[in-house]
């Protein structure tokens, strides 16, 4: 659903530069967890700018480069599921949204988090749960999350054959658990998620908190 009028001044009483932030791929079972950092100016033109995952892979194509010919400053962030199974989703989630706005070529001066868990970094923030659909820098945020680590599925598919990382990203589809089962989890599966190792329960249920 488009943002509405209403939600677009959201983040009008921000302080500029802002950046909004998101992650993609949270929940999945193999490869990482991508997050992104997006500072809009104050006027844009983004048509059908909203939440990626109420968007169309196309639609999501498309945005992208609009969003980072026209954003002041954009960067991604990545943790890999080595440290995921290290430190727990929810702390390499946070993890990659520092390293996101750490890239920024311009420093924010506030945040605006999707998810009501703060970046631990000193910058000012405002967590803002449903913010994808709600602010627009975070709309766009998620957007070049997820065309990035769309992609980044596509390659490891290559490197990795068997899984079909490039028809369903790393979620736990019933074709990937099978292709599981059938050739074990290789370097980009999270061992600690449940499905991956056989018998074994996800360590991260209590840590996926809502929105982040």
């Amino acid at each position: 659903m488009p943002l509405l009028a209403c939600e677009r001044m959201a983040g009008d009483s921000y302080p500029r530069p802002f950046a909004g932030v998101d992650e993609a791929g949270r929940g999945c079972l193999a490869g990482p967890v991508v997050a992104a950092a997006v500072i809009l100016p104050e006027r844009f033109d983004l048509p059908g700018l909203a939440d990626s995952k109420k968007l169309t892979e196309k639609r999501r194509s498309v945005l992208e480069p609009l969003v980072k010919s026209q954003a002041l400053a954009w960067g991604i962030g990545v943790a890999w599921p080595g440290e995921i199974d290290s430190i727990n989703i929810l702390r390499a989630s946070l993890t990659a949204m520092c390293r996101a706005v750490g890239v920024l070529r311009i420093p924010p001066v506030f945040l605006a988090v999707d998810g009501n868990q703060p970046v631990p970094l000193d910058t000012p923030q405002q967590t803002v749960v449903g913010g994808d659909g709600k602010i627009p820098a975070i709309s766009a945020a998620s957007i070049l999350a997820k065309t990035f680590r769309d992609r980044l599925m596509i390659k490891l598919d290559v490197r990795y054959p068997g899984y079909g990382f490039a028809v369903h990203k790393g979620y736990g589809t019933k074709v990937h658990l099978e292709a599981i089962r059938r050739l074990g989890p290789c370097r980009m599966h999270r061992m600690t998620f449940r499905g991956v190792l056989p018998g074994e329960t996800s360590k991260e249920e209590a840590l996926c908190l809502p929105g982040i």
